[in-house]
């Protein structure tokens, strides 16, 4: 208790007591170590889509597959849905890797000629 109040003293917002930065680093370390999966897999999915575009280029295939890419999308939106998180975020995460790949393979395409 604080001698001037009678009050027992709060810990301010600024100043989190030790069982609340337990927590935050906790959720930290579980955040981090989500982040560090998140880029394994990405890396691994590039490597998969590189292979594609190696394929697509010595067949002369055209680096974009709107189809492919149309049914992807609505099947991550499902999973999305499903896996509580905002569809139209797990959308616009989808096609900015596609934008990705689809770079990657007019490269490779390229590379080809």
């Amino acid at each position: 208790m604080s001698e001037s109040t009678g009050h027992q003293s709060q810990p301010s917002p600024s100043q989190p007591d030790d069982s609340v930065r337990a927590e935050l680093t906790r959720l930290r370390e579980s955040i981090d170590n989500i982040d560090a999966a998140v880029v394994h897999m990405l890396a691994e999915r590039f490597k998969c889509t590189q292979q594609v575009g190696v394929l697509k280029a010595r067949h002369q295939l055209p680096p974009a597959d709107p189809d492919r890419e149309a049914r992807q999308i609505a099947r991550l939106r499902e999973l999305a849905g499903s896996a509580k998180l905002d569809p139209a975020f797990a959308e616009k995460l989808l096609n900015f890797i596609i934008a990705e790949v689809i770079r990657h393979h007019e490269t490779i395409a390229d590379g080809a000629r």
